[in-house]
């Protein structure tokens, strides 16, 4: 049990238990990685390529480029960069269960008084990975399964 270090992540990835697509040797951090920003939805707009401006108190949506998978004993911790949090940006994020797969929408609001830019590209949020106590007896897509396979900013649920 704990968090994974940047050798157990290469490690599971090379068991192909864990799965990260566009993998970058510099989004690997000593104990996670960094997730990447492929679109942002923000004032009803989708951008998928450039330098975004999110005006001050607005709410926006980041997709990430990275495509991720998980297996049954694995979940995993999301952490806004704080790269962005010294630049007036605030989230919340939940946990990836086990068993997801999918590319991840991450909801964010900026609370500064100025606009800020946000880059296609540019690393958005850390990814830490825990190993469960014991593999999950229902994984994500047996649980709920509301974002299974997702791709893109997604702000309803693909289950109906």
């Amino acid at each position: 049990m704990g968090i994974l270090p940047d050798h157990e992540i290469l490690k599971e990835m090379r068991l192909g238990r864990l799965g990260i697509s566009d993998f970058s040797d510099r989004s690997l951090t000593p104990n996670g990685y960094d997730l990447r920003i492929a679109e942002i939805a923000v004032d009803g707009e989708t951008h998928r390529f450039g330098t975004v401006i999110v005006p001050p108190g607005t709410m926006f949506h980041v997709s990430t480029i990275e495509n991720v998978s998980f297996p049954n004993d694995i979940c995993g911790q999301l952490w806004l960069r704080t790269t962005w949090l010294r630049r007036g940006i605030m989230a919340g994020f939940g946990k990836i269960d086990a068993g997801f797969n999918g590319t991840l929408t991450l909801a964010a609001y900026n609370i500064s008084k100025e606009a800020v830019e946000l880059p296609i590209g540019g690393r958005f949020a850390q990814m830490c990975f825990e190993r469960l106590s014991s593999p999950a007896e229902f994984t994500y897509e047996r649980r709920s399964g509301n974002y299974q396979g997702q791709r893109g900013v997604t702000l309803e649920s693909l289950k109906q």
